[in-house]
Order: structure tokens, then sequence, then C-alpha cells
């Protein structure tokens, strides 16, 4: 298991690791930039980039093979589509064994939304932090270039999620932290289901740094209606437990509203000679039947989903080949 062995020592080494789907001409030009913004940084200019990238085509990319004799990237090829969050998490699992404490590692998108310009200003609070291992370091989105209805969507999706769990969600893939926390941080089982809220949901010490959501460098996002709501829906996943007391503190406010006013009916119907409706009282009955037969399903398809998702990814590393020693260590 990575950690298993004591403290790995060393200089350290900055690991960028990210999925590409069929988008092997953004990764060429991120790989580009990121080396051009960091060679003249007077703090990491001079420490060895590592690019880890998983193929998340399944081996379906044939331009896949133009990366593979880089010497500073090492590509991954998991058996099949994974989605991106998941990508991530597998890439991240398989060179933990590599990683050493020291090392800097950074987790974003291969399309160029995430600004290799920002690497600096995102690698140095987890430099400069009181307990830098321990430490993570968020891009915060201060800007979106997206379509109003988008936004509009996106607002809303922020407000219920905040609704189900208490957590606001102003963050994504790009994201680093030290080679100590990354080996003892992606074991967490909530990795297997949604990695960029699962970062949020550990309660690690968290530091956000505002950046500005950048553009394509090629080709268009393959991310439609339906991949967007299964994201958001696995966002939500390792947040079940908040989910579930939250809905339970609700169910029995209203279930308890619901008693007080059965009684008051009763105490009505006995006490004074009133008329009260009898649609009122089915109706007051059919309200509470509903509500705990739909919590019930909510609760019950909610965790088997999650679950089942996490059980039939668990083992999938085992079935993938490591990176060669040879190929996983960076070059300058």
């Amino acid at each position: 298991m990575p950690g298993s062995h004591g403290p790995t020592r060393g200089p350290e080494r900055l690991w960028i690791v990210t999925p590409c789907y069929h988008d092997v001409a953004s990764f060429t030009m991120l790989r580009q930039r990121t080396r051009e913004a960091l060679r003249g940084s007077a703090r990491f200019g001079g420490v060895p980039i590592r690019f880890v990238v998983v193929d998340d085509s399944g081996g379906t990319d044939g331009e896949f093979t133009s990366l593979r004799d880089l010497d500073d990237v090492c590509v991954i090829t998991p058996p099949f589509n994974l989605g991106h969050q998941r990508a991530l998490v597998c890439g991240l699992r398989l060179i933990a064994d590599e990683l050493r404490d020291e090392d800097l590692v950074v987790t974003m998108d291969a399309d160029g939304q995430d600004r290799p310009e920002d690497l600096e200003r995102l690698l140095s609070p987890l430099v400069d932090a009181e307990d830098p291992r321990a430490t993570l370091v968020l891009a915060r989105r201060t800007h979106r270039p997206e379509t109003a209805s988008f936004r509009a969507l996106y607002l809303l999706f922020r407000l219920f999620f905040w609704s189900l769990t208490g957590a606001t969600i102003k963050s994504g893939n790009f994201a680093t932290y030290r080679g100590w926390l990354a080996k003892r941080m992606v074991l967490h089982p909530s990795f297997d289901l949604c990695y960029s809220s699962t970062l949020v949901s550990l309660n690690l010490p968290t530091i956000e740094v505002p950046c500005a959501r950048g553009e394509r460098y090629a080709g268009h996002s393959r991310m439609n209606a339906m991949r967007l709501f299964m994201h958001g829906i696995r966002m939500l996943m390792p947040f079940t437990d908040r989910i579930a007391i939250r809905a339970l503190g609700a169910f029995s406010a209203v279930f308890g509203a619901g008693v007080v006013l059965a009684i008051v009916v009763v105490i009505i119907k006995i006490s004074s000679s009133a008329a009260i409706p009898g649609w009122a009282t089915a109706t007051l009955l059919g309200v509470l039947t509903l509500s705990i037969l739909a919590l019930g399903n909510f609760i019950v398809l909610f965790v088997v989903f999650s679950h089942s998702r996490s059980i039939s990814l668990a083992n999938l590393e085992s079935s993938i080949e490591r990176p060669s020693r040879r190929s996983s260590s960076p070059t300058a």
C-alpha cells in the first residue's frame, strides 16, 4: 500500500495528473504552456515536471501514440471509459507508489479550462502553509465563460447542492497537494464516486485561490446534458451522510407538524360542533403517507446507486498495467 514503507525523502518533483478523452491536441498545448509558465518562475522553474495523462478513451484514441515517446509524459490507459472524475483517481492511485512525501501533485483538466498560468499562484500557498503535508489548495472559480442559461442552471444546482449538503462547491478538478497527502487521501472510498466533491467533503485544511476558468485550446466539449446531470448526481454522493441527516431532520419536522395538525383536527371534532371538511382529514393523512414513502424511496435509491457505483470500480486498478519505473520518474 502507498505510504506503508515510511516517509519517502528526496528533492521535490511536480506531477501534473490529467484525464484526456479524445483531446490529445488540447493536452499537447497544455503541456507546452505549463512548461512555459513554470520555466520563468523563480520559485518553481527548477522543479522537474512529470505529466501523467489518463487515456479515458480506453485505448481507442490512436493519437496517444505521439505522447508515449515523450520523456516527461506517462500515459495510463484504463480498459474502458471512466469519465473525467474517476480517470483522475485512477491515475493518482497508479502513481501513488512513485510519489515522494515532498512531491507536488496537481490535478487539472487537459482542455485548457484549468489555466497553466495559474499554477504558480496555486502552488505558492501550499509551499508556504504551516503544515504543507496535510494542506489542500483548491482553485476557486471566479468567472466561467458560459452562456446565460448555463450560468442560471449552475446557480440553481449550487443552491440545490447547498440545501442538501450544507456545503458550497466553487471548485473543480484544479487542485494541488503534497505527495504525502496524495498517498493517503486517494485511498478514501468516496473518490470512487466523485473526485472534486470528495476533496471538499474530507474537511482537510484548505486554501482557496481565486482562478478564472479558461477557454478550450482545441476541439469542443463532449459534456452533454445527460453527462452533466450524472456528474451533478455523483457530486452529491460523497455527502450521503449529510444528506441523510438533513433529510431526516426535514422529514421529522414535516411529520411532526402533520401529527400536531392531526391532533388538532381530532380535538376539534371531539370538543366542538364545528364542521371540518372530510377532504381536509383525507388530505392530511395522504400527505403524511406520501412523505414517508418519498423519503424511503429517496434514501434507498441514493444509497444503492452510490454503493453500486463504488463497488463496481473498487478493484479497477488491479487490472491495469502499472507504469514502469523508468517511465514514471520525472525529468527536468
